[in-house]
């Protein structure tokens, strides 16, 4: 399962603060709900969080949904952090229950981060994966990619990408391609036209996470205030969130644990799959049965 594809299964198109959003739920009904969110705005979906979150479907049920903007869901309104958060709270409203594990891998960590923080008396446990507090990730990124021996990038599609100033979604595609050689533990050349011809491109949102959204993002100053049991985990060789940003948040929640998977890039659910939803399993049995 590609961190970055559409999503093949079906979905309710269930009305959230006046937008469509394509919506899944997995597991029991009664059991503990959590909301995973997917990364990406504009390029991620619901796939990725339904194949690795979507494993805990015997033990929770699992909500999974295309962020507005993004995958099959309407783009009607403002793409926020505060539009988002709001409607993961509508949604948790929608399936019934009163407080919700909240999870998030990427972008859709900063929004598990964003919700647990505008709404922190409706978590009851936070699973981070590779994620940032703040914007400096942008820049140690930037770096990064420069620094790589893969492949050599185009400096002008990865600044355009970065900035949000894709002209459509044919040139999305195009300065995504640029940029997914750096995301995987180990290199496919092959895997990544894959994922370039899986991924499903909605510019606009992207547009403005990253050229509205990123410039002023930065929640280290209300991260100590969250309560909720935090789980925070990373790839070794992450490029565009490095360790350095998941510690950085691991010591700003109170209680935080951080648990970094050594064979992974940016996608350790996928790369150390079995180990990684062990991690995910044991915490959630303590914190959150």
């Amino acid at each position: 399962m590609s961190e970055f594809a559409a999503a093949t299964t079906d979905a309710e198109m269930v009305e959230i603060n006046g937008n469509r959003l394509a919506v899944e739920v997995l597991g029991p009904a009664g059991a503990p709900v959590l909301i995973a969110h997917h990364g990406a705005p504009g390029l991620g979906s619901r796939a990725e969080p339904r194949a690795s979150f979507g494993r805990l479907a015997d033990t929770y049920r699992v909500v999974v949904f295309d962020a507005r903007g993004s995958g099959q869901s309407e783009g009607n309104g403002t793409f926020s952090h505060e539009q988002w958060a709001a409607d993961v709270d509508a949604l948790r409203e929608w399936v019934g229950a009163e407080r919700i594990v909240m999870a998030g891998g990427s972008y859709g960590g900063f929004m598990a981060m964003e919700y647990a923080t505008r709404y922190p008396d409706r978590v009851r446990a936070l699973v981070l994966r590779d994620t940032s507090p703040d914007n400096s990730n942008e820049e140690k990124a930037l770096a990064n990619a420069l620094a790589n021996t893969r492949v050599e990038i185009d400096r002008e599609k990865l600044d355009r990408i970065f900035a949000g100033r894709v002209r459509d979604d044919a040139d999305l595609r195009d300065c995504w391609r640029e940029i997914l050689p750096l995301y995987d533990y180990h290199y496919d050349p092959a895997a990544v036209e894959a994922k370039v011809e899986a991924t499903p491109y909605r510019y606009e949102a992207h547009n403005h996470a990253f050229s509205v959204n990123m410039p002023g993002y930065d929640l280290k100053p209300v991260l100590p205030l969250v309560t909720a049991p935090t789980l925070v985990t990373v790839g070794r060789t992450d490029w565009i969130t490095p360790v350095s940003c998941s510690e950085t948040i691991a010591s700003l929640i109170p209680g935080a644990r951080l648990v970094v998977f050594e064979k992974s890039g940016h996608s350790p659910q996928i790369e150390e799959a079995e180990a990684w939803t062990k991690v995910v399993r044991e915490f959630l049995a303590e914190v959150a049965p």
